[in-house]
């Protein structure tokens, strides 16, 4: 095991009230557990990816009537107006979705008593293998608990021991209490239904959900040495000298017949906490390792460093590149514990909220659910993306239907929000309605799993399909002016108002006026989608005779803008200023997450996007617009001002289980402030892919190589890493001027190769392979290879830094 790998507290979860903010968390992508670490009294929050409730879907109503009324407003220039129209309808027409809301299965209590104060305390996660455990000691004698989710078993795993001393204590399961006061009502409500028995060695609870399903858990209890009695509602050991729990979850089920069920599934598992952890971790451990990374030098104390110790160095002014390595280390721990294919796609919260409505724990599209699956092609985990994929297609008749009724076009309209089996409109304001670029979004991810897996049977069943109809409501929404070029308004760039649009007495309005024309962003990912359809069908050899209408498509989308400060524009209509005061960052979609530019191709323009990046200002940023931020930077190539971002994360949104927040809450300067600072995981996703993109940048045409290494990281290693048609591996040293790289071809491979600037000489080798200078300038190569084959290539520096 690497000590590297783990993330050590001193402390239990300690966050006033809401303590499960601060547990560490394990799952199986199906099956969530986080655990507080409390001596006398734990408590193992017990989660599952379907349990759903509280939400509500209305018929949408059709009012694509107001499309007319809301251009002719805008073409009046009543754009406030214009704002409101298609809401105001909305409403009038008593319309009233409610998303719905994950919640806890249940809590596992664990009571035990304590003669002495503790001291010594660890609470740990090591995840190579997804365990928690907790020691410390108690006068002379020592105490372990370690828990497992198992991807084997599909079972919650927990395990304590002692170093001799008897083990007392009581197991039981409780309902999971809220700690919102506005909820406790409909709480008590939930509560009422709760049944729990215990016999012998079992424990069983269940509760009903408001479709009328029941929910609930069955754990048995099994000591070695010493006795076991039934108490109440839960199970007493005494006096033994270890303790496995083994759990198991249902939902949507009926609790006598769920409760029969488990109780044989838990009797015939192996009751041996080794060999259940060993069949777990084949399984685990094969997701964790698809990539490795080393950044700086192996120290003595690499892994040994408490969280709180990376903390308190961040604050200084710099987070130690052992806290940049561990966030991208527990990033990809989180993305695989907490989402699988089969499932639904990682959460806000991942598995791991711990109330019944929490703030933004839905599926957001208009950033938030795209960020947390950025990183999974390159970082070798494509294969976890077809749990986001499923998920949209299991609604496209609620996505047509919006279609429809909104705005009287074909195809298909994605609402920013959604939970499951409620894919219609439910933010019913402006800022979200009158957005229509979420599916042309979403359509990205669609593409990028065929350009990473080669799956052409996905290409035809499942791509192709999802971008034409998109397509459709593209060509049935925009308007031809008469210079032959497209409009497209109404128009958002999320979630900002122009600046001659704020209000001038500083209201503390979130969204005053986002209704626009040609937002750079609606026309960015517009083109992406047109151009990814135009290139998938000619592969798949498909519609042949609508790829002219969509190259004539493309034709009319105007070019891009830029303002007086040198900037790219963020609403290409002259109507609209641009405000930096701001945390997204839509504009500058066609650099990043977009790859419709490269420096190397367009130097002008890539200027523009990055005097835009730098208007931003800080204390308008979020946890997830600073690492977001920090993946343009590193698209720009500055690898600098990229780690800058992610040091700024790190001492505003960061708790010390290193969950990251929304936002900073103590009114520090450098980002927004806002007292609730929800959890929000997407920039734990953000941040790997941060870390990523300073040492990789992949396209389907060409690949850079450390294309913006921080100055900071002098040495390191990398491999796994995937580009569309094989891996990369790397490994560089400046202090001692080298630097190697292995590129293997899974399948055919035709790309340019960039390679790091910093290094004088490189020699290109490969049997067969075919490499040439490239006319994109120096470092740069045209390679072909073909399946199985091998490019290495090797750089030095003649003048080794000191």
């Amino acid at each position: 095991m690497n000590n590297a790998n783990k993330l050590i507290l001193k402390y239990p979860a300690s966050w006033w009230k809401n303590m499960w903010r601060e547990g560490l968390p394990s799952g199986n992508g199906e099956i969530g557990a986080s655990v507080y670490g409390a001596v006398k009294e734990e408590t193992v929050m017990i989660t599952h990816e379907d349990l759903w409730h509280w939400g509500h879907k209305d018929t949408v109503p059709d009012v694509r009537h107001t499309l007319a009324e809301t251009r002719k407003l805008m073409t009046e220039e009543k754009y406030l107006e214009a704002s409101w129209n298609l809401t105001n309808s909305l409403k009038e027409n008593g319309y009233n979705t409610r998303l719905a809301a994950r919640f806890p299965v249940a809590d596992l209590k664990l009571i035990m008593p304590c003669e002495n104060a503790f001291r010594a305390y660890r609470r740990t996660l090591n995840m190579e293998t997804g365990e928690v455990s907790v020691t410390w000691k108690d006068g002379g004698a020592a105490y372990e608990r370690q828990l497992f989710v198992s991807r084997a078993d599909h079972a919650i795993i927990y395990e304590v021991r002692s170093d001799g001393t008897p083990i007392q204590g009581e197991f039981r399961l409780a309902f999971h209490a809220t700690d919102n006061p506005r909820l406790a009502d409909k709480c008590k409500e939930l509560e009422d239904t709760v049944r729990i028995r215990s016999e012998d060695d079992f424990i069983y609870y269940a509760a009903q959900n408001d479709d009328g399903t029941d929910f609930g858990v069955v754990m048995r209890v099994i000591p070695t040495g010493g006795r076991q009695t039934v108490s109440g509602n839960g199970v007493r050991v005494e006096q033994a000298s270890k303790v496995l729990v083994m759990a198991k979850v249902f939902v949507k089920g009926e609790r006598e017949a769920a409760w029969r069920r488990l109780q044989q599934e838990l009797a015939e598992l192996n009751a041996d906490y080794n060999a259940l952890l060993a069949a777990h971790v084949r399984l685990h451990g094969r997701l964790f390792h698809t990539v490795n990374l080393q950044l700086g030098e192996e120290r003595a104390d690499n892994g040994h460093r408490t969280n709180e110790e990376l903390l308190l160095d961040a604050y200084d002014g710099e987070a130690p590149t052992e806290l940049i390595r561990k966030m991208w280390t527990y990033g990809r721990y989180l993305f695989i514990s907490g989402t699988r294919p089969e499932g639904y796609p990682f959460g806000m919260y991942g598995l791991w909220g711990g109330d019944y409505r929490l703030t933004w724990c839905h599926n957001m599209a208009n950033e938030n659910v795209q960020m947390m699956y950025w990183h999974a092609p390159a970082g070798g985990l494509a294969e976890l993306m077809p749990a986001l994929i499923r998920y949209y297609d299991s609604m496209m008749d609620d996505f047509r239907d919006n279609a429809a009724k909104l705005y009287g076009c074909r195809g298909i309209y994605i609402p920013a929000g959604s939970t499951p089996g409620i894919g219609v409109p439910n933010q019913i304001v402006p800022v979200i309605m009158n957005w229509t670029s979420a599916a042309g979004w979403l359509a990205r991810h669609y593409y990028e799993y065929y350009l990473y897996t080669g799956d052409r049977s996905f290409l035809l069943d499942k791509v192709l399909p999802f971008m034409k109809e998109v397509a459709l409501f593209y060509e049935d929404f925009l308007v031809v002016g008469d210079d032959g070029m497209y409009s497209y308004y109404p128009s958002v760039s999320p979630e900002n108002t122009p600046q001659n649009f704020m209000p001038t007495d500083g209201r503390p309005l979130a969204h005053p006026m986002p209704t626009t024309i040609n937002a750079t962003m609606d026309f960015a990912v517009m083109k992406e989608l047109l151009t990814h359809l135009v290139q998938g069908s000619r592969e798949a050899g498909m519609n042949g005779e609508e790829i002219p209408k969509w190259e004539s498509m493309l034709d009319r989308i105007p070019s891009y803008q830029i303002n007086e400060d040198g900037a790219i524009r963020e609403w290409m209509h002259e109507a609209f200023d641009d405000r930096y005061d701001h945390r997204h960052l839509s504009h500058i979609y066609p650099i990043f997450p977009g790859q419709e530019f490269t420096r190397e191709e367009q130097p002008e323009v890539f200027e523009a996007f990055e005097t835009a990046v730098k208007k931003r200002l800080i204390g308008a940023q979020s946890g997830w617009s600073l690492v977001h931020m920090a993946a343009i930077y590193a698209r720009l190539g500055d690898g600098n001002k990229a780690l800058e971002c992610l040091d700024i994360l790190s001492r505003s949104c960061l708790l010390n289980n290193f969950f990251t927040l929304h936002n900073d809450w103590r009114n520090m300067g450098v980002c927004m402030n806002m007292t609730e600072a929800p959890i929000q995981m997407d920039a734990n996703m953000g941040w790997v892919n941060a870390v990523q993109e300073m040492l990789l940048y992949v396209s389907p045409k060409m690949v850079k190589l450390l294309p913006a290494l921080p100055d900071k990281w002098s040495k390191g290693k990398v491999s796994g890493l995937a580009m569309c048609t094989g891996s990369v591996s790397m490994d560089w040293d400046r202090n001692a001027g080298s630097f190697h790289a292995e590129l293997i071809a899974q399948r055919t491979t035709e790309i340019v190769i960039k390679l790091p600037s910093e290094f004088e000489t490189y020699t290109l080798s490969g049997e067969e392979v075919s490499i040439a200078p490239s006319h994109l300038g120096a470092n740069c190569y045209d390679v072909r290879m073909k399946p199985g084959q091998i490019l290495q290539i090797s750089g030095k520096t003649m003048a080794v830094v000191g």
